[in-house]
């Protein structure tokens, strides 16, 4: 009698979801759970000045897992949090890279991922080159953004198969913080206005362009912003304290790709001769310029910013959230037909914090019932208040999606188990 094949795997997977070992697997992740709390590399801020700097090598979960959740703030010396009115953090991100087994000094700048011993392995898209690598990372909104992965969902790190020969997998942090304590101007200071820096070039000594009036290349590592006449303060010790939270891998863990779409990203299409090389021109940052008063009543100056830009490979979307700085109210992502696939809008602090962007709104669509096309052309908008000028701003969409729902995952692999070609 025959028996065909499919009947034979779904009857193998039936078993296998009737098991104790599997059901527990699907039931009771929570339990295999693992976290631990890091502290990135010291380092030092007195009034004014700032950090722009890679540390290589940092503390990170070993061997073959999947990510659940990556949350961080800065802490002093005595573990204290840092309020945002004193330290802003700009941006912290978190890459990954394949390392040469060779011994190098501590060191080393950033310029080491330009070394042949040294592979950044960057995000799946949708940038050019290193441009938005991370696979983590956030800025002021740190502490008030949900970064939990939902179940059977995880990053998936330190795939043995994944690692070229020779090589080891690391990571590595950037830190931006400024310390705004006494500074003329904190609005200022932390959208990194030139004038404030006293900054014409930017940190490889080029020449800035005259229309260029705030942002990254004016606040680059070791400048110093405008203080108040007179005012004196300490020079203080202060860490990036991060827990991670993963689990061990294995074949009913979903996996994830990273997304990252920026809003200033417009796309040249190259002329070869299949017509299918492209190039994005990510630009990260960009320039709110201020309203005009008939403007003002007309729709309450809010600057609007959009691109569409295709994704090739689609999926199923598991989590999304925008990256906006201080006057940011809200960032969408609509897919071709005009549909919402998430709307991320700021929460503002109260108080000292009264400004800044402390939490983002996050989508957790169920798994399955928001999905992206491959080669679907998606259209990112980002909105900022306009009542004056800000410069340096971003607009960002950092995308979770899964090429398989659980069900089809469980299939291919109960499938490759099975039965051998």
């Amino acid at each position: 009698m025959f028996v065909p094949r499919d009947f034979l795997l779904s009857l193998a997977i039936l078993v296998l979801l009737l098991s104790t070992p599997c059901s527990s697997s699907f039931e009771k992740t929570e339990e295999k759970i693992k976290s631990a709390m890091f502290l990135s590399p010291k380092f030092e801020l007195g009034p004014g000045s700032v950090i722009n700097k890679f540390y290589y090598d940092i503390d990170f979960p070993k061997g073959h897992v999947a990510i659940k959740s990556f949350d961080a703030e800065v802490v002093d010396e005595a573990g204290n949090s840092i309020p945002l009115h004193e330290t802003y953090l700009h941006h912290w991100v978190v890459a990954r890279y394949h390392l040469r087994h060779v011994t190098y000094t501590e060191n080393d700048s950033h310029r080491m991922l330009q070394n042949s011993d040294y592979v950044l392995v960057r995000n799946n898209g949708i940038c050019q080159a290193d441009i938005l690598p991370q696979y983590f990372g956030l800025g002021s909104e740190t502490r008030g953004t949900p970064t939990d992965i939902p179940d059977p969902f995880g990053i998936e790190i330190g795939n043995p198969a994944d690692i070229p020969e020779g090589f080891e997998e690391k990571w590595l942090f950037n830190i931006h913080a400024i310390d705004t304590r006494g500074v003329e101007d904190k609005l200022g200071c932390t959208e990194c206005k030139c004038e404030l820096y006293n900054v014409t070039v930017d940190e490889y000594g080029r020449p800035l362009s005259l229309d260029y009036k705030g942002g990254m290349k004016c606040c680059h590592d070791n400048t110093q912003c405008k203080l108040k006449v007179g005012f004196e303060g300490p020079k203080r010790s202060l860490y990036l304290k991060y827990k991670i939270k993963w689990i061990d891998w294995d074949d009913f863990i979903v996996p994830v790709k990273a997304y990252i779409i920026d809003v200033t990203d417009s796309l040249k299409l190259s002329n070869d001769s299949k017509g299918t090389n492209s190039d994005h021109d990510c630009k990260i940052e960009y320039q709110v310029e201020s309203c005009s008063r008939d403007h003002e009543e007309e729709n309450g100056c809010v600057h609007v910013k959009r691109t569409s830009l295709p994704l090739q490979t689609g999926g199923y979307v598991i989590y999304a959230v925008a990256h906006q700085h201080s006057g940011g109210t809200g960032s969408t992502l609509y897919g071709q037909d005009g549909r919402v696939i998430c709307s991320s809008t700021p929460s503002y602090g109260n108080g000292n914090e009264a400004g800044y962007i402390v939490g983002m709104s996050t989508c957790y669509p169920k798994p399955g019932s928001v999905k992206i096309n491959d080669g679907e052309i998606l259209t990112l908008e980002s909105n900022y208040t306009n009542t004056k000028d800000h410069t340096g701003v971003m607009g960002l969409f950092y995308l979770l999606v899964a090429e398989e729902l659980p069900y089809q995952h469980f299939r291919h692999s109960t499938s490759s188990s099975f039965f051998m070609d």
